[in-house]
């Protein structure tokens, strides 16, 4: 690899040289060379006029491809261990070894592994005017690039990177949108009661919206992952009833009964809203991954409850709307968390108290779950 790399060079010097003198080239323009060599590797010279090209030699290609070996490798591991998915290593050759003809500087930019193509570039700058750009697509695939765009990408990457580790708290938006479910239900969930009935839920209609902040701060040093995440949501929990069933309240207890005057109900359901503050440990992880792992509790205060009854009858549509406190918790308290990757992430709520006060209702706990759409 170093003697054909070394060889294609000293040809390409010569010829280039010939073809300089026979034509002045503008001292302002640069020309790209590109040397083809085996398993897909391109070699491109970017020069500015026959001189720099005669300099060529004194920089010991053969040494400087012994190097890049060395080079790429350590530039590789960096990645695998950075918070983004793409990382440029500087590396001055000729500061350690002065006098020895090394490049004045070594730029590597590489990839993480796992994507569909992985692709390393290597920018090597022998001095202030002249560059050489190898670079190494397992597709095959051309790309070409002047000095300066590599730079300005090696500048942008490390704004990026410096950006996410120094960014310590941030807050966002959060909407979750799910569903809601009745689990750990009791004999005395309707006391005994003749003509009650256990709770049947309609699956798409009882729903759980969930809208509030979301206030993140990092614990640990700036390049930590860990971060507490607190914040005020606004919960509505909808517990819509399957058949013919309502909701009742009556001598101090709160049952499900069907309905016997021969009325049809289109809708029946329970809904409260509460006031819920949430807190959890949350794993981030920046970069092309961003996967997401979060944990923790919440505590939810009751602002209001009611029910609403939907029929039909002699040709008209009738919605009776009942508040009260049917005989609910005030607070609610459990357990929570999400999991996401990129701009997908899931939820799950899980209520430790009945949803009823003792001997009063349903003793069920209530399980929340779906997708967080803002966060």
């Amino acid at each position: 690899m170093k003697s054909v790399l070394f060889a294609a060079a000293l040809a390409l010097l010569g010829a280039a040289a010939t073809t300089a003198q026979g034509r002045a080239l503008p001292p302002s323009p640069t020309d790209t060379i590109v040397v083809r060599l085996p398993n897909k590797v391109l070699m491109t010279l970017v020069v500015r006029d026959a001189q720099q090209l005669r300099q060529l030699p004194q920089y010991h290609l053969d040494s400087l491809v012994a190097r890049l070996g060395g080079y790429i490798k350590q530039a590789d591991e960096a990645a695998q261990k950075a918070s983004t998915d793409r990382v440029t290593v500087q590396y001055f050759p000729n500061q350690d070894q002065p006098g020895q003809g090394l490049p004045e500087e070594v730029r590597i930019t590489t990839r993480k592994r796992g994507g569909a193509a992985r692709t390393n570039r290597v920018d090597v700058a022998l001095d202030k005017a002249f560059g050489l750009k190898l670079e190494i697509d397992e597709n095959g695939k051309k790309s070409y690039s002047t000095h300066r765009d590599e730079r300005r990408q090696a500048e942008r990457d490390s704004a990026r990177q410096a950006r996410n580790e120094q960014q310590s708290s941030s807050t966002h938006v959060i909407f979750d949108l799910g569903l809601n479910a009745l689990v750990n239900n009791h004999v005395e969930r309707a006391a005994g009661q003749p003509g009650s009935a256990p709770p049947d839920l309609r699956t798409g209609g009882s729903r759980y919206v969930s809208f509030g902040l979301n206030f993140q701060q990092r614990l640990g040093g700036r390049r930590s992952p860990l971060y507490l995440a607190v914040g005020p949501e606004f919960a509505f929990n909808n517990y819509m009833l399957e058949g013919n069933y309502k909701w009742l309240n009556q001598n101090g207890l709160t049952s499900t009964v069907l309905e016997t005057s021969g009325r049809q109900y289109q809708k029946t359901k329970l809904a409260t809203s509460t006031l819920t503050v949430p807190l959890m440990l949350q794993l981030n992880t920046h970069g092309h991954s961003h996967f997401r792992l979060g944990a923790g509790g919440f505590v939810g205060y009751r602002l209001a409850s009611w029910t609403k009854l939907k029929y039909f009858e002699e040709g008209t549509t009738y919605k009776d709307k009942d508040y009260g406190s049917y005989n609910l918790n005030d607070w609610q308290y459990g357990l929570q968390g999400t999991i996401g990757f990129k701009t997908l992430t899931f939820f799950a709520k899980y209520s430790l108290n009945p949803l009823f006060r003792d001997g009063q209702g349903l003793q069920a706990q209530t399980l929340s779950f779906g997708l967080r759409l803002l966060h």
